[in-house]
């Protein structure tokens, strides 16, 4: 996924009201929409370095976007509204090398009444249901984990997608690490040990899990490479 125009640096104040920050650009102070729900632990030191992307649009009630953060010299893309972009790029362009060739992608599937998967795929009259997270946690050296929180939604989608298993499909959660440089991904057991029971759960259930690490840059976020999932 490329950057419709060049993002603006500038230094981070603070997050507030989970969707605002105030970044200093220069010798001005603005408020931008922060499109990530998560409690981004580990990134909101004041002073860390930011990249916001600027809209034109005159309805716009925020004129500027949160996009990458610059933490420990690594770049951190926290735009989780545009991970599902970068999968569905890494999709047709075969860059996720258990899906490639597919014939068919639709993005945003209801699978029953309450739950909707981030994409149904089809290869050879098979098909299979994908949710992607994204992944912005970085504790320990070249490891991200998931999640930074405790996410009874992220739960709900382990138990739906063993459902989704059991009655025929083919199911893939998609950790997409938007930080540069890892090595490796585990669950993060301690900020969420009902979320590891239930990844542990959908493991046995047939759930296949990847995690895949992005190229970041100001310029464009594509999947760069799979990474190794550690348990335990």
């Amino acid at each position: 996924m490329e950057f419709t125009k060049s993002l603006i640096k500038g230094k981070l104040i603070k997050r507030y009201k989970r969707f605002f920050v105030d970044v200093k650009l220069n010798k001005t102070i603005v408020t931008a929409h922060c499109p990530n729900t998560g409690s981004m632990k580990g990134l909101l030191n004041e002073g860390n370095e930011v990249y916001l992307l600027k809209y034109d649009d005159p309805k716009r009630k925020l004129k500027y976007s949160l996009e990458i953060i610059k933490a420990k010299n690594n770049l951190i893309g926290v735009n989780t509204h545009i991970a599902n972009k970068i999968v569905y790029h890494g999709l047709i362009n075969n860059l996720i090398k258990e899906l490639k060739n597919i014939d068919k992608i639709k993005p945003e599937v209801f699978y029953n009444k309450e739950t909707r998967f981030d994409f149904l795929i089809e290869k050879n009259n098979e098909k299979s249901f994908i949710e992607v997270k994204n992944v912005t946690l970085c504790r320990e050296k070249k490891i991200a984990e998931f999640p930074d929180a405790i996410t009874a939604r992220g739960s709900k989608h382990l138990l739906t997608l063993i459902d989704a298993t059991k009655k025929g499909y083919k199911t893939y959660l998609i950790f997409l690490v938007q930080i540069k440089n890892m090595e490796h991904f585990k669950i993060a057991k301690d900020i969420d040990v009902e979320y590891y029971n239930n990844y542990i759960k959908a493991k046995k259930a047939g759930v296949k899990f990847l995690a895949y690490r992005c190229d970041v840059s100001t310029k464009k976020i594509y999947i760069d490479k799979k990474i190794n999932i550690i348990d335990g």
